[in-house]
């Protein structure tokens, strides 16, 4: 029998929830373990995302679809707790009978980051090699080329920041963004602008299994500012970052993952402007096709009338010629988070939905 090195339970570092709102506080439950970064977004009401991590801390929130700096309130994300956390009062997280989207992930060691080669050490930080996730907190110096400590042991290849105490977006590096030198280029989290090559972000540089590399622009590294990042590293049968061409047809190419996704984003990097779409395996009837769309750059509610993908045992299937998803001959990035592998270390095969 062949060995494999994979995740076998990809629930123990990355789970979707849907909850209903009550107006009242709620702890929420059914995550299996207690979360280091939780993204949330009302379903049924053009509220904005929030997201929040426990390197910051809970009650301080940032917006992924908007230019905000961090905020304080004491009725949003209140804890996080052992089996989930806990939302209070505020109706972007809890309005009473409305449905919401949460999506957390677990990081964990808070001691002993390896430091070689960066000129940055994070303030606050929380990291998981076995998952290749982490939350950094850290000081920028404005200078070019500077080196940030991510934790990982291995070189990430989904990169989110942003600055905390003042109006910035949100630069996102991708390992695919680009064929030959994605690290030439950026894109912003809150907008559906495109992939542009510039040094001022991630100077060039792709990142090593110990650092990456920020350049000078002020929404990645100013000296006046303090950051957070949140870095992924692929790990076989839980994470992939990757790339693929549209065909313009309902009837997409297979993109391959080597599991069956619990979570994709996708956003297209030349060629037209649209939004960064998220789906997830709960938010849609419990068969294929998905068609739960909600945008992370956006406030709208989740959008059903398309069936957009097929979820597979080995990745997913585009199901429309949506410009925004599979527009003939563009290239679009994605991030993709597993419910099982395709096959275990047990040499057990999954299947699809």
């Amino acid at each position: 029998m062949a060995a494999y090195t994979t995740i076998d339970d990809a629930g123990l570092f990355y789970q979707p929830v849907i909850y209903t709102g009550t107006g009242s506080s709620l702890g929420i439950t059914g995550v299996g373990f207690q979360p280091d970064f939780t993204w949330l977004k009302n379903r049924d009401a053009a509220d904005e995302h929030l997201a929040t991590n426990a390197v910051i801390g809970a009650t301080k929130y940032v917006v992924p679809n908007d230019v905000d700096a961090q905020t304080t309130k004491a009725e949003t994300l209140k804890s996080f707790d052992a089996d989930g956390f806990t939302v209070g009062t505020f109706e972007t997280v809890n309005t009473s009978s409305e449905s919401y989207a949460s999506w957390s992930w677990k990081a964990g060691t808070t001691t002993g980051i390896d430091t070689t080669g960066a000129t940055i050490t994070p303030t606050g930080y929380s990291f998981n090699q076995t998952s290749g996730f982490s939350i950094l907190q850290y000081s920028g110096n404005g200078v070019q080329g500077a080196t940030v400590a991510h934790g990982l042991g291995a070189a990430p290849e989904l990169i989110i920041i942003k600055a905390t105490n003042t109006t910035e977006s949100w630069p996102v590096g991708h390992a695919h963004m680009n064929a030959s030198s994605p690290w030439d280029y950026y894109m912003y989290l809150n907008t559906t602008g495109l992939a542009a090559d510039d040094s001022a972000y991630f100077a060039d540089t792709s990142p090593t299994s110990t650092v990456f590399s920020v350049g000078n622009n002020s929404s990645i590294n100013s000296g006046s500012n303090t950051y957070v990042a949140y870095c992924w590293a692929p790990k076989q049968g839980y994470s992939k970052f990757g790339s693929y061409v549209g065909n313009g047809n309902a009837n997409g190419s297979v993109i391959y993952t080597g599991f069956r996704p619990a979570m994709t984003i996708t956003k297209v990097v030349a060629g037209g402007g649209n939004s960064w779409y998220m789906f997830d395996r709960l938010r849609s009837v419990p068969y294929n096709p998905q068609d739960g769309r909600l945008e992370a750059d956006g406030v709208g509610t989740e959008t059903t009338s398309a069936k957009d993908m097929d979820y597979l045992c080995n990745g997913f299937k585009m199901r429309v010629s949506d410009s925004g998803m599979n527009h003939d001959g563009r290239t679009f990035i994605y991030a993709a988070f597993a419910e099982a592998p395709l096959v275990n270390s047990e040499g057990v095969p999954g299947n699809a939905r």
